[in-house]
């Protein structure tokens, strides 16, 4: 069965087979309400696949941190040690889709779809600054966020 976004719920995997679930369940790292636990969707390797291939397909990323023209509005947040506050306070002045889903890919092995605002009440543990690339967005690629590995945070938007 090939993966879309109609199908691509049936991909979601348990938390305990998620290879990022330490970020969401150790004490040690963050350990998420249990609530908001429960609404991460981790997804098998096969979606996190078709997520990192739509976004290479898109060439989103083909210039950093989007591809030229793509789009409209480009803003860039800086994460500094302690402004983990002032973070949350940009992503949420960008005013994302708060209450829809939205998909984040680490790569082809890792991908999740989250609220978006638990990306926002959670971005320390979604996002390690020294060693990841997360792309987020939403299907229709009207708007992005990519969280780079430099300790930037880009949003491009159309709207």
């Amino acid at each position: 069965m090939k993966i879309d976004f109609d199908n691509i719920e049936k991909h979601i995997i348990k938390m305990e087979d998620c290879q990022l679930k330490w970020r969401f369940t150790e004490k040690k790292y963050d350990l998420l309400q249990k609530k908001d636990l429960e609404l991460l969707k981790p997804l098998d390797k096969l979606a996190s696949t078709f997520l990192a291939d739509y976004i290479s397909n898109s060439t989103l990323h083909q210039n950093l941190p989007f591809k030229k023209g793509f789009f409209k509005t480009l803003e860039k947040a800086k994460v500094i040690e302690g402004n983990e506050q002032e973070i949350k306070k940009w992503l949420y002045q960008l005013k994302l889709p708060f209450d829809k889903e939205i998909y984040l890919s680490w790569d082809n092995q890792n991908a999740m779809i989250v609220p978006c605002n638990l990306l926002i009440k959670y971005f320390e543990s979604f996002y390690y600054s020294s060693s990841d690339d997360l792309t987020v967005f939403d299907k229709k690629l009207n708007w992005a966020i990519l969280f780079f590995h430099e300790d930037e945070i880009y949003f491009g938007t159309n709207e």
